[in-house]
């Protein structure tokens, strides 16, 4: 692994803008840190491609983001995450943090029953990474998948106001299949970057129908922890007393392969407008 000071950027990438939510928590986290951002929105979604195609087209994404000098890279997406981290993190010169084991540490440290419940695209759920990693932690838990591939678009229409009746109606389709079969799970972990969004409606219905209180774990706020942590193993936390503590959206450079509807729906996601978007081809 190559040197690399506290002064270089963090390069985060996603398969379109739904990373901006973990840009979004680590640099509220991490006030001092700048992000190069690279959402393949020309290739968006990832959660439909096979395996190979995502590591090829991550590949791509990790090497853009290189030639831009970043100490650490964060797979924001998934997907990505679940197909992709092992070989990226063998490849590259630098540290390399999915967005799969950080969410997994954090549903491990909460459950109480033992019973967790994992919400995922088809390929992240597909791909069983959630279960190897929850299961590498604890190994007596109880994992329990759901694929939700409707949750996605409605966040991409900005159908997430939890008192749409359409988002209330998928999200409760899809989490009461989950509580028929698992009726003592306690933790729900939201393992795509879009679905922080609906987390008021996930959790006003898990709530209802669990009947207990069922926590929600947030793979992008679990990102941000863990990003913080490693940074600080690797003495490339920038700490410095004199670094300027800038606006978040001055600390962010953000690059599309794709300007389609990036306009409409990133700040959303980011939760702030965002800087100028730069148009790249991988």
């Amino acid at each position: 692994m190559t040197a690399a000071g506290p002064g270089r950027p963090i390069g985060v990438f996603d398969s379109g803008v739904g990373g901006l939510t973990v840009v979004s928590a680590v640099l509220s986290r991490l006030p001092r840190e700048r992000i190069v951002y690279l959402g393949d929105t020309a290739r968006v979604p990832y959660g439909t491609r096979s395996a190979q195609t995502v590591l090829k087209y991550s590949r791509n994404a990790a090497r853009f983001l290189l030639r831009h000098d970043v100490k650490l890279l964060l797979i924001a997406c998934n997907t990505a995450s679940a197909a992709a981290f092992p070989g990226l993190r063998s490849e590259l010169p630098v540290g390399v943090l999915g967005a799969v084991e950080p969410g997994a540490a954090s549903a491990a440290a909460v459950t109480r029953s033992g019973e967790v419940g994992v919400l995922g695209t088809l390929a992240t759920i597909r791909s069983g990474a959630y279960e190897r990693a929850l299961l590498a932690l604890i190994p007596s838990l109880k994992i329990h998948v759901q694929p939700c591939p409707l949750l996605v678009p409605l966040v991409e229409e900005g159908w997430n106001d939890p008192a749409d009746p359409v988002s209330q109606l998928v999200v409760r389709r899809y989490l009461g299949e989950l509580r028929d079969r698992a009726p003592r799970l306690d933790t729900l972990v939201l393992g795509c970057t879009h679905y922080p969004l609906l987390r008021e409606t996930l959790q006003l219905v898990a709530t209802e129908l669990w009947g207990h209180p069922v926590t929600l774990v947030d793979s992008a706020e679990a990102m941000a922890v863990a990003t913080e942590k490693l940074l600080a193993t690797q003495n490339q936390l920038e700490l410095s007393v004199g670094a300027e503590l800038l606006h978040p959206t001055a600390r962010l450079r953000c690059f599309v392969t794709d300007e389609a509807r990036v306009a409409d729906v990133a700040a959303r996601f980011l939760g702030r407008a965002l800087p100028q978007v730069e148009l790249v081809d991988l």
